[in-house]
């Protein structure tokens, strides 16, 4: 998201005979099919010849390491309908290190929707101890729709798809109103054929086909923040493909996506009731109250110093809700919500600011979609908010309402009980014009064994979302992180928490029960760097965007 405010600071997203289960998943957890069942015979044949397909593997970029590979295999743009029209799938791999220990294939999905997963394997290979690099191939994907796996547009100029998340102003709001229709309408005409199959489930399948063409039985994954999502909707498919999954900085199931987004604006709360205190206590050094009530006002003070007459910032003006909206994902991080709510006074009294430390504030809210994805002249400038739009409106279109006034309601109402944020996520947005899904929502209820991996103070994906995950997978075990800040965990240098998750990647083996660690200042920091990392050397991984997941 691209914001006009705090400039500075937003510079900174098989075989044959195993086929039919590609095609017999449903909303509910049910067992992979077998040849034998009836319902799945004309499946299994239309899909016998995407599992036969032999990737073309091929050095990715002449810069990058030569045993970093990619192919492009092809997959039904509707599962339902197998034979009908096709869309390309590019894939990546780094092959074990040591054939000799090999157990299987590592997937991996950084986050969304709408960000682009081909390159993970050059930073798994990286991150990931040698003895698990010689345990899996690493294996990435750019999801369907994104990038280049038949990147979707809808033909968005930047200003219709940045700045989505819009605070709620009477006088705008039938402005906003037009815009979200206008964004639904436009994705209609120019991809109205293919967007209601850019989903969550899809994509699901489109791994279990890959691992059909690769010819495992079994993947094992790491997906962070909308991968832990994806992840979930596969152990529900496909619970008996599952292995080892590690699903770090955790989607809540029940609430995707509306409620997602709703859970930034409650997510933030706790947190600037946790940043009051924290500067309280350190009056002293920077002056902002001496007890919580007082920083609460000094904070309140600019927000309504800011409404009256913006706040310039290198020459840029930054109103009320900038201010908002750039301290919704600070005060996750105590320390630089108050270095930047210091940086910001002094602006506002028109005294020299640090434009390092006003960056640290906002930097959660990150940079923009438009154009995050476009690595090359065929992927669309708008490809990434197309793609994440046709997820998080045709996941589940249940969620959204049709009537534009009960967005009214909802901001007004949850600006109330969520001052912060509440209107942002709660006002309108073009899901409200959005066709009815193809598919009914996955209810994610199964007990496939996995590791859930979470921050307690996680501005993306609060801890209770995690939590709630947690309760819906069964068989799963969770690792806390307690005063862990940042979006993402694994790995942090942490010893408790990638030594939890290394084990259960190389021996498959959870934690007898779930386990409680401590944040140290080294591993948050690490996380913090993580969420607003740079793109990987050698390669156009963009940095993770704070209006994703």
């Amino acid at each position: 998201m691209r914001r006009r405010r705090l400039a500075p600071l937003l510079a900174l997203s098989v075989t044959a005979t195993l086929a039919p289960a590609l095609a017999t998943s449903t909303a509910t957890a049910a067992p992979a099919a077998t040849p034998s069942t009836p319902s799945s015979s004309a499946a299994k044949g239309a899909l016998d010849q995407y599992v036969k397909q032999k990737p073309q593997w091929k050095r990715c970029l002449a810069d990058s390491p030569a045993e970093f590979e990619c192919a492009t295999i092809k997959v039904p743009l509707d599962y339902r309908v197998p034979g009908g029209k096709r869309i390309g799938l590019a894939m990546s791999r780094i092959k074990s290190t040591a054939p000799d220990k090999r157990h299987g294939v590592l997937f991996s999905n950084p986050g969304g929707p709408g960000e682009k997963g081909l390159y993970t394997p050059l930073g798994m290979q990286d991150k990931l101890p040698k003895s698990a690099q010689q345990k899996y191939d690493l294996i990435g994907f750019d999801p369907r729709g994104v990038a280049q796996s038949g990147p979707v547009s809808c033909g968005l100029e930047p200003e219709e798809a940045e700045n989505w998340l819009r605070p709620y102003k009477e006088e705008t709001f039938d402005k906003d109103v037009a815009w979200a229709r206008d964004v639904a309408n436009k994705c209609r005409e120019k991809a109205g054929d293919t967007l209601p199959h850019i989903t969550t489930r899809n994509t699901a399948r489109d791994m279990d086909l890959i691992r059909a063409i690769l010819g495992e039985k079994k993947i094992s994954y790491v997906g962070y923040s909308y991968g832990t999502y994806l992840g979930a909707v596969y152990t529900q498919l496909f619970p008996g493909r599952a292995d080892r999954f590690v699903l770090d900085s955790a989607v809540d199931p029940v609430r995707a996506w509306r409620g997602m987004i709703q859970w930034w604006a409650e997510g933030a709360e706790p947190a600037y009731d946790r940043w009051t205190e924290w500067a309280a206590r350190r009056s002293e050094k920077y002056g902002l109250g001496d007890t919580p009530k007082e920083v609460d006002r000094t904070f309140w003070d600019l927000v309504a110093q800011a409404d009256e007459k913006p706040i310039e910032v290198d020459g840029r003006p930054n109103t009320g809700d900038d201010v908002r909206s750039g301290m919704r994902g600070a005060v996750f991080t105590p320390q630089d919500a108050t270095e930047g709510i210091v940086e910001l006074k002094k602006a506002a009294a028109g005294e020299p600011a640090s434009a390092k430390k006003l960056a640290a504030f906002a930097g959660a809210e990150g940079t923009g979609t438009a154009g995050a994805a476009a690595d090359t002249a065929e992927v669309p400038s708008d490809n990434p908010t197309a793609s994440f739009w046709a997820v998080v409106c045709g996941d589940n279109s249940a969620a959204w309402s049709r009537d534009p006034e009960s967005y009214r309601r909802d901001a007004i109402e949850d600006k109330g009980r969520y001052p912060l944020y509440g209107d942002f996520a709660s006002s309108i947005k073009p899901c409200a014009f959005w066709d009815k899904s193809v598919e009914p929502a996955t209810r994610v209820n199964n007990k496939v064994g996995s590791l859930i991996v979470q921050n307690e103070w996680d501005s993306q994906t609060p801890l209770p979302s995690a939590q709630v995950l947690h309760a819906e997978l069964e068989g799963s075990k969770m690792v806390t992180v307690l005063r862990g800040e940042g979006h993402g965990v694994y790995p942090n240098g942490n010893a408790c928490t990638d030594g939890t998750v290394n084990d259960y990647l190389l021996t498959g083996k959870l934690p007898a029960k779930d386990v409680t660690c401590q944040a140290t200042a080294d591993s948050n920091a690490e996380a913090r760097k993580n969420q607003k990392r740079d793109a990987l050397p050698g390669s156009p991984l963009p940095e993770r965007h704070p209006d994703r997941f």
